[in-house]
């Protein structure tokens, strides 16, 4: 009987050893994936994942730029559309469905699945397609109202990264780059007007001046007005033609929603509206002062000492916003009137 109890211990420290020893070589040989499944510096929990359907306008996507363009981490973004039955949100273009939008109510769909709506043109840019009501969780577009807000542009702190802002040199007074010309838009109206009793350099394809993106910012630059005129007034609609002026150190002239909604996300002193003015006139008499006082002009940039001018990056901060709000609201969503909320 001893015999057998001291054998039947051998047998278990030979076993435990022969484990301990299959253990090592598992953790000496064993090479972790470079493109781990889990990342989250809270713990262990699977990347979000959100599939774009279609590229708004062509732009591409780059995967895994969230955290390094907007500190968002934990997300993955995808275009392939085999993506789809794993994929936690799924976003889609209006102009890129607006054609076809009975198509999406026959897809079959996960139940877990969050369907976003994104848009940035106005509403009177935008097809009013039937069908959207009650088919989409999220709206993620440049209206403060939306699940997911992505502006056109923001004004940040400025940061140690950013330099100390000079005024760009100036060899113009006022100009305005325009593509898309309808008589009928109020901005058409009131440059016929401005352009009476101020001279106004104009470019872009209407007046036969394209100008590539680098002669584009070179131009606005060295212009000391830009009419930062959009082609159509809705509340918190401010396009790129506002934010691009204010990030090259030119005073943009608005013409779009009310001035107080301006003031909600831009300093009340870095831009001039033309409600301000009873009239063209009145405005063109304005800048023509701001040009002849420097001291005056320069006061429109006494903001730029605290804060700086971000630009959108479109696609990719749509999808990566979109994904960090996936990742934080779990909870069910759907939106039942689309169309009355946008077009309305």
């Amino acid at each position: 009987m001893k015999f057998v109890f001291l054998l039947g211990r051998r047998m278990i420290v030979l076993i435990v050893l022969v484990l301990l020893g299959l253990e090592g070589i598992f953790y000496v040989y064993y090479t972790p994936s470079a493109k781990p499944l889990f990342i989250d510096s809270a713990g262990p929990t699977r990347d979000t994942l959100v599939l774009i359907w279609d590229c708004p306008f062509g732009h591409r996507i780059w995967r895994q730029s969230c955290r390094k363009q907007f500190d968002i981490s934990g997300c993955r973004l995808t275009n392939n559309h085999s993506d789809y039955e794993n994929a936690d949100g799924v976003m889609f273009h209006h102009r890129d469905i607006q054609q076809n939008v009975s198509k999406l109510w026959n897809m079959s769909r996960p139940p877990w699945q969050k369907w976003v709506w994104m848009n940035m043109e106005s509403p009177e840019n935008s097809h009013r397609a039937p069908g959207l009501d009650e088919l989409f969780n999220l709206t993620a577009t440049y209206r403060r109202d939306s699940d997911v807000w992505v502006p056109y542009g923001r004004i940040v702190q400025a940061s140690d990264q950013h330099q100390a802002f000079k005024i760009p040199e100036k060899d113009k007074l006022v100009c305005w780059v325009v593509k898309n010309w309808n008589q009928r838009l109020k901005r058409v109206e009131y440059f016929k007007k401005l352009r009476k009793h101020i001279n106004i350099d104009t470019y872009g394809g209407y007046f036969n001046k394209v100008l590539n993106l680098t002669e584009y910012f070179q131009t606005i630059s060295s212009c000391k007005f830009y009419l930062a005129f959009e082609n159509s007034i809705h509340r918190d609609y401010f396009t790129e033609k506002l934010f691009n002026p204010m990030s090259v150190g030119t005073v943009p002239v608005v013409l779009g929603p009310p001035r107080e909604n301006y003031e909600e996300f831009l300093p009340a002193h870095s831009f001039i509206h033309v409600d301000d003015f009873e009239s063209p006139r009145e405005l063109a008499k304005y800048l023509t002062f701001l040009d002849q006082n420097p001291d005056f002009y320069e006061r429109y940039f006494t903001w730029r000492k605290h804060f700086a001018v971000t630009r959108s990056s479109f696609a990719l901060e749509h999808a990566c916003r979109i994904c960090d709000y996936l990742r934080r609201q779990k909870g069910y969503r759907v939106v039942k009137n689309l169309s009355t909320w946008y077009w309305s």
